[in-house]
């Protein structure tokens, strides 16, 4: 299982990812999830993972050794992508590709074709920009009235940011807020867990401000899922107790 969530302010985008990957309870594994294209200057780029692993691996091969267009008959990679809602095709394109060699087999033998992407960054010229890219290969995107996306395990981490984020929230707070939303979901599915990476990108920067791995036992980490559950003990304990029954 994984979670990755992406949240897209006023200030700029964070992206956090988990990297516990598992095939059962016997057989868990550290992959990375959250992956980095970035030329300063030219593009800033960053794809958080949910899904089959081997499906993620051949799809980001595909993004950075080329898939040709149908159309132009041109070999294209994420290098090339003159705007993020053409690297958002370019990634549904590449999933597409990857079904047509091996999503029949994988269905046969009962595997399913599971994949999930968040796409997030900007291109120079262009907007900074969110999408949530589905295993069809389409895919939406996040707005001013709902400025996260999550994928994998997202349940848990939902109603923090539902009550919390909005579009004019700092990128700091929405950080904070995100890397809440994991300690939440980690705290509840054992199937999502650390090291966590997390990126932050200003508007108009088109390169990152914060790029970090948070490894367990880290003093920051810790001491938010500290506070986190102290704050929620004491909310709950301060609410007047329920007027019913006898």
């Amino acid at each position: 299982m994984t979670y990755c969530v992406g949240i897209l302010v006023k200030e700029g985008l964070t992206m956090i990812a988990d990297t516990r990957t598992n095939a059962g309870l016997d057989n868990v594994s550290q992959y990375k999830k959250l992956h980095i294209f970035e030329r300063p200057g030219d593009r800033m780029i960053t794809i958080a993972s949910a899904g089959n692993l081997a499906i993620t691996q051949a799809v980001l091969s595909f993004l950075s050794e080329g898939i040709e267009n149908p159309e132009t008959g041109q070999v294209e990679t994420i290098w090339t992508q003159p705007s993020m809602f053409k690297a958002a095709q370019l990634v549904g394109r590449a999933i597409r590709e990857v079904y047509r060699i091996d999503g029949p087999s994988l269905e046969k033998s009962n595997a399913g074709f599971e994949i999930t992407m968040l796409l997030g960054g900007q291109v120079a010229k262009g907007r900074l920009r969110l999408f949530m890219i589905y295993r069809q290969g389409n895919f939406i995107e996040a707005t001013e009235d709902t400025p996260f996306l999550q994928i994998g395990e997202h349940k848990y981490g939902k109603p923090i940011l539902d009550r919390a984020i909005t579009f004019s929230t700092s990128i700091t707070e929405a950080l904070k807020l995100g890397l809440i939303s994991m300690d939440s979901t980690m705290r509840s599915n054992l199937g999502v867990g650390m090291p966590i990476d997390l990126i932050t990108i200003k508007r108009d920067a088109i390169a990152h401000d914060v790029l970090h791995r948070i490894e367990p036992g880290e003093p920051y980490f810790h001491d938010l899922r500290e506070r986190w559950s102290a704050a929620l003990r004491a909310a709950h304990k301060a609410i007047p107790t329920p007027p019913y029954g006898g």
